[in-house]
């Protein structure tokens, strides 16, 4: 049976104009928004469906009113990601956890591949391995899963580049760890990649 593992799930309010900004031009603000709530509720369904341990929203921006209308699930946990680049604030979400001897997988709501099989199988191999990486095909990661902690791992990295996950295996190799490499998946971030989107996706971008 696979150890418990903590989910922490990080994501924007998919509001208009916050959102999804970079499929602005081929959705407008409220087409970009309404995919944005899509893959948030898809990453939470995931997360939730895997059955691996608790699930944790980690929101920005935190306050009641970004987030009013949007309706979660009732075993999800929130709090929010707080100050500071993305590194900083995965490192916060996870660190603790890790502190305890906790298992956990970090991921976004960017990758409508990233099911919750996907997440079965990476919190398989964290059994046999410190870390397993589920990459992206523009060069990032759509999800990270640890048994321990080191905070390189998310200090210095080049967020929002081709080189993300390289760094991020450089920085694991350097301490000594042990690396499971899932299979690529995609991210939603351009226009280019809504032709990745699910077929029964359609209508979010219509």
């Amino acid at each position: 049976m696979t150890p418990e593992t903590h989910v922490l799930i990080f994501a924007k309010a998919p509001r208009a104009g916050l959102a999804k900004t970079r499929l602005i031009p081929a959705l407008g603000p409220r087409g970009a928004a309404a995919l944005a709530e899509r893959l948030l509720h898809h990453a939470l369904h995931e997360a939730l469906g895997a059955d691996l341990g608790p699930v944790t929203l980690l929101r920005t921006p935190d306050e009641a009113d970004a987030w009013s209308g949007i309706p979660l699930p009732a075993r999800l946990a929130t709090a929010p990601q707080g100050d500071g680049d993305l590194g900083a604030r995965l490192a916060r979400g996870a660190a603790p956890l890790l502190a305890r001897e906790q298992r956990v997988i970090v991921m976004g709501t960017d990758c409508p591949g990233l099911t919750r099989n996907r997440l079965r199988a990476m919190a398989l191999a964290l059994t046999s391995h410190d870390a397993v990486i589920t990459p992206v095909a523009d060069g990032g990661y759509a999800a990270l899963a640890l048994s321990r902690f080191h905070s390189t791992v998310f200090e210095g990295i080049d967020w929002s580049t081709p080189r993300v996950a390289q760094q991020t295996r450089e920085r694991i190799h350097a301490l000594g760890w042990s690396l499971s490499e899932q299979p690529p998946l995609w991210d939603i971030d351009e226009p280019d990649d809504l032709r990745h989107l699910p077929e029964h996706w359609e209508e979010c971008t219509t």
